[in-house]
């Protein structure tokens, strides 16, 4: 008889600490490698993370955006989808908030930030919708209608952003948002912003809506065994298209971040593959919101940490992409412990 390896909450939290862990050990190896003391360059790493209130507000201002999009990946693959879109559904946002942002004027902040923040979401939303209705009701895997509206999305806010609503400079980017649109900055001259109240606050939505209500258990379900689902009575094509939709929310949410409280207008091609990032932060942290939180702040500060370590020592920049990459596979290789495992208890 199969017997299943039974998880506790406790190894769900080691694997990722533990990924960590292991990917810092061969990154050791690196340093090592191009002369540098290891100690001496994740003491700086570390310092010039979390070493100061500055350096602290500086990895949470990169940690934000990755929050929203593991979030959007994460609400997604609860529902047993795979939301590779958060890109272009955080192009789409951003262009939302913008545009509400620029073309009205002379709102009070206490009606145009917050309208500014919910179009940006639903633009998002709206994205995620597309590929979760094309999954719904016609079967197209969503991983490849995801990737293809990343394009579509991508090209479409190039365009408007240098056409019908190029802001006259020699930029390619729109008008600058009215005041009463912005985020406020927390600490200046950090850029970090209210959206970090904003990250956490849709993370606890996230938790509330999956494990606190009925639509998120339906949602759970799905995820879980789809054909279950359907015979126990829930509708698994409109479950597919909402939870599509609440992640394409997320991911816009990220792009709205981004111009509102960072560039303060849409800048094409102003995401550093924050979306992609989303995929390796929902990895990480479980797909769990807490999890998601804490794994962002963790590649916040690598991303923040990774500079000074270029600057102060001879150890470049780009061995942080290694350690991603790293904590990544060594996140993805539990599957394949636990199936080792698992041949282990039926042999």
């Amino acid at each position: 008889m199969q017997k299943r390896i039974k998880v506790t909450r406790w190894q769900e939290i080691a694997t990722p600490l533990a990924a960590v862990v292991l990917a810092l050990l061969v990154g050791s190896g690196f340093i090592l490698f191009v002369g540098e003391n290891p100690l001496t360059a994740y003491r700086i790493l570390f310092v010039e993370s979390f070493g100061s209130i500055r350096n602290l507000a500086t990895t949470l201002q990169r940690a934000t955006p990755l929050m929203f999009t593991g979030l959007a990946v994460a609400f997604g693959y609860r529902a047993g989808l795979f939301n590779i879109g958060a890109e272009g559904q955080l192009y789409i946002g951003a262009f939302a908030a913008a545009w509400v942002g620029f073309t009205f004027t002379g709102l009070p902040r206490l009606i145009h930030l917050p309208l500014a923040i919910v179009v940006g979401m639903l633009g998002g939303a709206f994205w995620g919708s597309i590929p979760g209705y094309l999954k719904a009701k016609l079967g197209i895997h969503e991983v490849i209608n995801t990737i293809m509206l990343n394009f579509i999305a991508l090209y479409l806010t190039d365009w408007l952003a240098t056409g019908p609503f190029h802001g006259g400079s020699w930029v390619p980017e729109t008008a600058r948002v009215s005041a009463t649109a912005a985020l406020t900055r927390l600490y200046p001259p950090t850029r970090l912003s209210t959206g970090v109240f904003l990250a956490l606050a849709a993370a606890f939505v996230a938790y509330l809506i999956l494990w606190k209500t009925k639509q998120g258990y339906e949602l759970r379900a799905v995820g879980l065994n789809p054909q279950a689902a359907e015979y126990g009575g829930i509708n698994v094509a409109k479950n597919t298209i909402i939870a599509m939709a609440i992640s394409g929310a997320f991911a816009g949410l990220a792009g709205t971040e981004q111009i509102l409280g960072l560039h303060n207008r849409f800048i094409v091609r102003f995401s550093a593959d924050l979306g992609f990032m989303g995929v390796a932060v929902a990895l990480l942290g479980k797909n769990h919101p807490v999890g998601v939180i804490f794994a962002a702040i963790l590649f916040g500060a690598l991303q923040t940490g990774s500079a000074a370590m270029d600057r102060l020592t001879s150890v470049p920049r780009e061995l942080i992409t290694i350690i991603q990459a790293l904590i990544i596979f060594f996140v993805a290789a539990e599957y394949l412990i636990r199936r080792i495992l698992r041949m282990k208890e039926e042999a």
